[in-house]
């Protein structure tokens, strides 16, 4: 006999997800929700069901996703943004601070939350993981929350 094994599907039938896109760098980060809606769709999910909520930058990610997990309407939550290096550690605090805020809130909140949050050292580098040479980050988040929330359900009513 061999152990039971709980694994996560790629289908968001049903499903139903919040995007929280940064404006700061749009023309990376509206690569990555194109990519993000793409795989959404591509795997079943409706635009009935998918919502998405527009922040000024990563650093207010936290507390607009703390408000999204809240209202425990959605199976999973897409955070999408791009920080790109600078001259100086202002990168180190918004990009920590946004990765470790949104950890902590998926832990607590019971809720999957998706990183797509670039986190590049140069402008090329984002551009590339938007869509060029390195796939579209965006798409990959979306379809970990599709994964994510199907193995979540399996664990909560085995």
């Amino acid at each position: 006999m061999s152990p039971k094994v709980y694994e996560g599907q790629l289908q968001a039938n049903g499903l139903k997800f919040a995007i929280l896109v940064s404006r700061f760098n749009s023309f990376v980060t509206e690569r990555l929700l194109d990519g993000a809606l793409d795989a959404l769709r591509r795997h079943g999910a409706t635009d009935d069901n998918i919502e998405i909520y527009r922040i000024p930058g990563s650093w207010e990610m936290p507390v607009a996703a703390a408000a999204i997990l809240k209202q425990k309407r959605h199976n999973a939550l897409i955070c999408l943004g791009c920080v790109i290096r600078g001259e100086t550690p202002h990168f180190d605090y918004v990009a920590g601070e946004a990765a470790k805020g949104l950890g902590q809130l998926s832990m607590h909140q019971g809720i999957p939350v998706s990183f797509g949050v670039l986190t590049t050292n140069t402008l090329e580098q984002a551009i590339d993981r938007a869509g060029a040479k390195s796939g579209n980050k965006g798409a990959d988040a979306a379809m970990a929350a599709i994964e994510t929330a199907n193995l979540l359900a399996q664990i909560q009513n085995p």
